[in-house]
């Protein structure tokens, strides 16, 4: 296993910030880590995350609130999500109720 990039570290250390129950998107987390346009290097960081599921990169999700990738299947992501608290109907978490705002 190789050790996460400096980049990665960041993603990872943003993730554990994500409380139970909650969710926040790509793009957010991105912005929070200091690459604005970085929602795709982040779903790469979290593809090759060796903590999971203790770094939890289940809650991220779509812009939209929308259930996008998840390297152990989105079953597994569901499952997750739902033995948290998250209600995911039709793919989708309401981001207004289950939505993480990072702050510093």
């Amino acid at each position: 296993m190789r050790s996460p990039t400096p980049f990665e570290g960041r993603v990872y250390a943003a993730l554990k910030r994500i409380p139970e129950g909650k969710v926040t998107t790509y793009g957010a987390l991105a912005r929070y880590v200091g690459v604005p346009y970085g929602a795709r290097a982040v779903g790469r960081a979290l593809n090759c995350n060796p903590y999971a599921p203790h770094v939890p990169c289940h809650r991220v999700v779509g812009s939209t609130g929308m259930l996008v990738g998840y390297a152990f299947g989105l079953e597994k992501k569901i499952h997750l999500l739902s033995s948290e608290g998250v209600i995911v109907c039709n793919g989708k978490v309401d981001l207004k109720i289950f939505g993480y705002m990072f702050t510093d």
